[in-house]
């Protein structure tokens, strides 16, 4: 059965997502705010298609912890390519973090520009180190909430890898509080995984922490605070199995 949801969700997905950049093209001409408002509702209807075909239903604990306006440094794990798509949903104004080859998709590319994407090349050394903190620099002063997998990559349910250093300076360069945040999006949409599995998702927004912090100490609370929520994800549901 889970096939067979995965089997027709997969398509409607990838053609909503397509239809999306289609008609949203034209949206370049308008404020970047018209597009953040499109997005939101390319998000929703794809978190409802994974409810009604796929069995997957999300739940958001802490939600008071979500910046709900002006800028914010979002510290967000990453299981599944849900976790690209959610924080259209959740925030106002997101600007992703993302891999630069990401910003060339024809389309896509260009709409993620508009929204103020910051692109990331992780071969460039530190040259690129300085352009990613120019570009949240920049994210920040125009009020967006940036949006950054610190792991660097696509990790499993219950696994937190190392942070890679960028975050930190990120952080130091605004300013800004971080909030962290934990999921087990894995558990039901894996990484290149084609079964989607039923159940509740969940996403849990972590009390920010203030900013000012020493970068080493930055990292360590953060990192920490993700890996206990992680393992307590996993812990509830291992629990609810036996």
């Amino acid at each position: 059965m889970n096939a067979i949801r995965s089997a027709i969700f997969n398509p409607l997905f990838f053609g909503f997502t397509a239809l999306t950049v289609v008609f949203g093209l034209p949206l370049l001409a308008f404020h970047p705010d018209v597009m953040h408002r499109y997005l939101r509702g390319w998000a929703r209807g794809s978190l409802w298609l994974l409810r009604v075909v796929c069995g997957i239903r999300l739940r958001v604990t802490g939600r008071e912890n979500l910046p709900t306006g002006g800028a914010a440094l979002v510290a967000a794990q990453h299981q599944s390519a849900f976790d690209t798509v959610v924080w259209h949903a959740l925030l106002p104004r997101p600007a992703y973090v993302m891999k630069e080859e990401l910003l060339r998709i024809p389309g896509w590319g260009a709409m993620a520009r508009h929204v103020h994407s910051i692109p990331v090349d992780r071969e460039g050394g530190a040259s690129s180190l300085k352009r990613l903190v120019r570009a949240t620099r920049s994210a920040a002063e125009a009020g967006y909430q940036v949006v950054i997998f610190p792991e660097g990559t696509r990790s499993a349910p219950g696994e937190v890898q190392p942070w890679q250093p960028g975050f930190a300076a990120m952080a130091a360069a605004t300013g800004l509080p971080v909030v962290p945040v934990a999921t087990d999006s894995g558990r039901f949409w894996g990484k290149r995984a084609f079964t989607k599995r039923p159940g509740v998702l969940t996403v849990a927004v972590l009390p920010p922490i203030p900013p000012g912090l020493p970068r080493a100490e930055l990292m360590t609370q953060a990192e920490a605070a993700v890996s206990a929520a992680s393992a307590e994800l996993v812990g509830t549901v291992d629990k609810l199995v036996e």
